[in-house]
């Protein structure tokens, strides 16, 4: 480190948001007390362009030779900063920042404290910026194909706008079809419009499409890489039919023996062969083999459906098939699950015949589901009177803690198909109506001119329990009334369950494939909430739907084609910037001893037989330190991390004032 290092420190106002809690001005006075700061300036708004024009300025008049700047988190700035250091001539990394709002002004509300604590981060950042080293960014071209992962109506956008762009996608879906949970509804609200006729088309499109490589009953089981070559790995499974050779003419499943099966599809309401596709319009329209239902694996006879098989496609020493990609960007689209209602046993379902899951519901009320359309007691009889329980599981401390966002609105639409299909008489418990979209609000008014009831109160409990003469052979909801102010007990034929969406139950391993995070909640993390709503930390790796929390189905079109935008931009670029902040072993120091390479989560360093050392593969590594934490001689140091640069920051924090 030179002695003779120039620096200039800039602290951030950021309006009010700083400057209301710390006294800029004094810091800015303290700043210049500090070891090799020439220039302290205060500005309202650093990040704007008079802000860094200020910077950039002062590095040409005062031979500027580091910068540190004041103000927010560098999740938000850092880049900004670094641009404006670099465009006036300054290595990007011979800067810090020392964040004052989130950690400063946003949790303090003692101003003399405030800014005490201001000046030892500023102090800090001052230290460390003086043991930086200048580091060089590296280019590497980016792969033009991309692998979206899940099939359902996000999914299907991001790949259809990506295909249509001219780019190779593969689309991977668990499934023996894509649509998702989509695919089994009736209508959608606010408008009605029949669920099948929006997404059966782009389904087709999907099935179709000469740059989308369809792959279902497929699963992602490892990713590696980095930014612009990832490495997917993806497990297709065994269905026992050859793709190439059917045609989905039916005949297979017509002839199957194995009949009463419970179909996924239809919620258990309805059955299937053990050779079967989930629905008329599945996309690819090509039947599997249910291996643990089938007679043939479970008896070693039978083979009906290929007997019957003209064009031979029945293949039953059919294998897994292990397919490795090498794509530009990876878009995560895997969704999400319904609560069971199992986890609330209050509500009676499983024990009460009529109670009903949201999509047993959805089923119902299906043309093409098991009753054709018709709403339905058990014993085949239309329902005088349902009552529909919004929020079941969601905003609940127990369960559910977020807002489902969608459950109000299907309830909404679940009200108006009881009316229109059974003139039954309808309730709705609810706490709130939160119809927050695009002609939602106007749907709910529909609903009330259609005579449905609403009891703003959340249902305690569905009992069978018999309490008057009325309330013989029905269900009963009880319920607290807050309007009228008292306990409520209405006798029904139906009860539906508005049930919350929750993160899937395979979310966190998807995680860990994918290598991203989760929030509280269970859903995938974004990078920034407002900011970078379908980015996640690695670049290169985006979100779709509702695997980053709930969404209706325009919310999640819309993050679909986001995720696509972003993923296309990066395979636009054609090349990416690989940041330098990464490990390096020092060959002289190292004992050969391997354990980075046993600890390094990204598979980034591999043994050097012939110098008997370990070697940071700096393409894959993402400068985590696990190997600089784990080397037991010191050989491996973080760039950009290291003990010089974090020691002195540690003293700049704890020396007295």
């Amino acid at each position: 480190m030179s002695t003779n290092e120039r620096i200039g420190v800039y602290i951030c106002h950021c309006g009010s948001n700083i400057a209301q809690t710390v006294d800029c001005g004094a810091l800015t006075e303290y700043a210049k007390t500090l070891p090799g700061v020439v220039v302290a300036k205060e500005y309202k708004y650093m990040c704007s362009d008079p802000g860094q024009d200020l910077i950039k300025k002062d590095v040409a008049e005062n031979k500027l030779t580091r910068v540190v700047v004041s103000s927010c988190s560098p999740l938000m700035h850092e880049e900004t900063f670094r641009t404006a250091v670099e465009d006036a001539g300054l290595n990007r990394f011979l800067f810090q920042m020392s964040n004052i709002r989130e950690q400063v002004s946003w949790v303090h509300k003692d101003k003399v404290k405030a800014t005490e604590k201001a000046k030892k981060l500023l102090r800090a950042a001052a230290n460390r910026v003086l043991h930086q080293r200048p580091l060089e960014r590296r280019e590497v071209p980016v792969m033009p194909e991309v692998v979206v992962v899940g099939g359902g109506i996000a999914g299907i956008e991001a790949a259809l706008r990506l295909a249509d762009a001219g780019k190779k996608v593969h689309l991977v879906e668990k499934e023996p079809t894509i649509g998702g949970h989509m695919a089994r509804f009736d209508k959608t609200f606010p408008t009605l419009d029949c669920a099948a006729c929006i997404l059966t088309p782009k389904m087709v499109s999907v099935g179709q499409h000469p740059n989308i490589n369809l792959m279902v009953c497929s699963e992602v089981e490892e990713v590696s890489g980095y930014t612009g070559n990832f490495k997917v790995k993806v497990r297709k499974k065994a269905t026992c039919v050859d793709n190439e050779k059917c045609v989905g003419c039916g005949v297979c499943w017509e002839k199957c023996p194995a009949k009463k099966i419970s179909s996924e599809f239809e919620e258990g309401l309805a059955n299937r062969t053990a050779i079967y596709i989930p629905f008329p319009q599945a996309v690819p329209k090509r039947p599997v083999i249910d291996r643990d239902n089938c007679i043939y694996f479970k008896t070693g006879k039978c083979k009906v459906c290929e007997k019957f098989c003209d064009r031979k496609a029945i293949d039953f020493e059919q294998k897994d098939e292990v397919v490795e990609l090498t794509v530009g960007a990876v878009i995560a689209a895997t969704g999400f699950e319904t609560l069971d209602p199992r986890e609330l046993p209050r509500y009676g379902y499983g024990r009460f015949d009529n109670v009903l899951s949201p999509l047993e519901f959805e089923r119902m009320t299906n043309a093409s589901g098991p009753t054709a359309g018709k709403v339905l007691l058990k014993d085949g009889t239309a329902p005088k009177s349902v009552a529909i329980l919004h929020c079941i599981g969601s905003r609940d401390e127990k369960h559910l803690k977020h807002c489902s966002r969608v459950c109000c609105m299907y309830s909404l639409k679940f009200a108006h198909l009881v009316e229109e299909k059974t003139h039954a008489e309808i309730t709705n418990f609810y706490i709130d109506i939160r119809a927050f979209g695009k002609g939602y609000e106007e749907f709910y008014h529909r609903l009330l001119k259609e005579g449905v009831t609403f009891v703003r109160g959340k249902a305690a409990e569905v009992t069978d329990v018999v309490e008057a003469p009325e309330e013989q052979g029905k269900l009963v909801v009880v319920a607290e009334d807050t309007l009228l102010g008292k306990v409520r007990r209405v006798p029904v034929d139906m009860v539906v369950l508005s049930t919350g969406l929750r993160a899937r139950s395979d979310a966190g391993h998807m995680a860990h494939v994918l290598g991203i995070s989760r929030s509280a909640d269970g859903f995938f993390l974004e990078r920034h909430p407002k900011l970078g709503p379908v980015d996640t930390p690695t670049e290169g790796i985006y979100l779709a739907g509702a695997c980053q929390g709930p969404k209706d189905i325009p919310d999640s079109v819309a993050q679909g084609a986001a995720a696509a935008a972003c993923a296309l931009s990066l395979i636009v670029r054609g090349r990416v910037v690989l940041e330098p902040v990464t490990a390096e072993i020092d060959e002289k120091k190292c004992a050969g001893c391997k354990l980075c390479i046993a600890n390094c989560p990204y598979s980034a360093i591999e043994y050097d037989e012939g110098k008997k050392v370990s070697v940071v593969i700096e393409a894959l590594c993402k400068g985590c330190g696990t190997c600089v934490a784990t080397c037991p001689s010191g050989a491996a140091r973080q760039k950009n991390f290291e003990d010089a640069q974090i020691s002195s920051e540690i003293v700049g924090i704890l020396a007295s004032m």
